[in-house]
């Protein structure tokens, strides 16, 4: 049976989640990738160990994350929860989601009441849990009105099957009155999980400034840019690597000669800071003042530990934080 480091609280900071009672660990984690059939349940435990120990205590699932099958991951976290972690159950937050395609028929997807609380039940069962922390509509729906999906999320909280609830993929308008709507009902948003990186700004004109006016925490995921933001990728793509994979959009979204020599540019700065490319990227993300934690995934131990140094990092100077925009800008110097 695993034990937890005893000094694990004292390895990470801790920020409030928007007006709320609940801190989250500037650094959380993600299963995004990894913990289907991609590793051994053996192999899984230990990032999962690593993390704990590290003061790591929000873990994020959705309803179909895992690879080769969606709930794969909710399933090994929850063989994880059942042989190891069940002692620390109430030192952990958990999270899950349901918006994404799940399950044939027409009940599978989307943001209907039907979907959201019959996906949450069978999250539950899978986890073996009596109820997630926080519960996410992972995008929003374009048919369903906004009043059901919210009112389902509501009534999730008051069967006592999630503590807090959030939203996640919403545009700065679709959260205003998501967060209306949520707080008339007598159960607030507690946070927004969002897509921001050193590549993908656009929250910072729009959605932040309607988060820390409503008293919404904030979590960050690909903050790395699927990877592409730690420099890995300079030299190509190599087999076995995500870019690589049957299907990925990464080299699309994140590889573009332009966005290559940003990344390359980037590193140097990183270097002056005695940083790595991943952890520039993180610090960068973690400096908003709107942003509760930043997300990340992990392929092994040595990978989580190296990005975890984070936490002790400095703050940006004035110099840096103008410099790092000008790269981001396209306005570096010719070299």
């Amino acid at each position: 049976m695993y034990s937890a480091s005893k000094d694990r609280y004292e390895k990470m900071k801790y920020r409030r989640c928007g007006r709320s009672g609940l801190l989250l660990p500037e650094v959380s984690f993600g299963l995004w990738q990894n913990f289907g059939l991609e590793k051994t349940l053996e192999e899984q435990k230990e990032i999962l160990f690593a993390a704990f120990d590290a003061g790591i205590t929000h873990f994020d699932l959705a309803n179909n994350y895992g690879h080769p099958a969606n709930g794969m991951a909710e399933e090994n976290f929850g063989r994880v929860m059942r042989d190891e972690f069940r002692p620390y159950r109430d030192e952990m937050v958990i999270s899950t989601k349901a918006g994404y395609d799940m399950w044939e028929g027409p009940y599978g997807n989307w943001g209907s009441r039907k979907y959201l609380i019959a996906s949450l039940d069978q999250s539950l069962k899978r986890m073996g849990l009596d109820y997630v922390d926080i519960f996410y509509h992972h995008r929003p729906d374009p048919e369903t009105p906004l009043e059901e999906t919210m009112g389902a999320l509501s009534d999730i909280v008051r069967q006592g099957k999630a503590l807090y609830v959030g939203i996640s993929n919403y545009g700065p308008e679709e959260t205003e009155k998501a967060v209306a709507i949520l707080r008339a009902n007598g159960t607030p948003c507690l946070i927004h999980q969002v897509r921001y990186n050193m590549f993908e700004r656009a929250p910072e004109k729009g959605l932040f400034p309607v988060l820390e006016r409503e008293g919404v925490g904030c979590i960050c995921f690909s903050p790395l840019a699927q990877g592409a933001l730690t420099g890995k990728y300079l030299k190509g793509i190599e087999a076995g690597t995500r870019a690589s994979r049957a299907g990925s959009t990464l080299k699309e979204r994140y590889l573009s000669p332009e966005k290559l020599r940003t990344v390359e540019q980037l590193s140097r700065t990183a270097e002056e800071r005695g940083q790595t490319m991943a952890q520039l990227a993180l610090s960068w993300v973690l400096r908003r003042r709107e942003v509760t934690s930043v997300l990340i995934g992990a392929s092994s131990t040595a990978q989580l530990k190296e990005n975890l140094a984070v936490i002790s990092a400095p703050g940006f100077t004035e110099e840096e934080e103008n410099e790092i925009t000008d790269i981001l800008e396209g306005k570096w110097e010719n070299d």
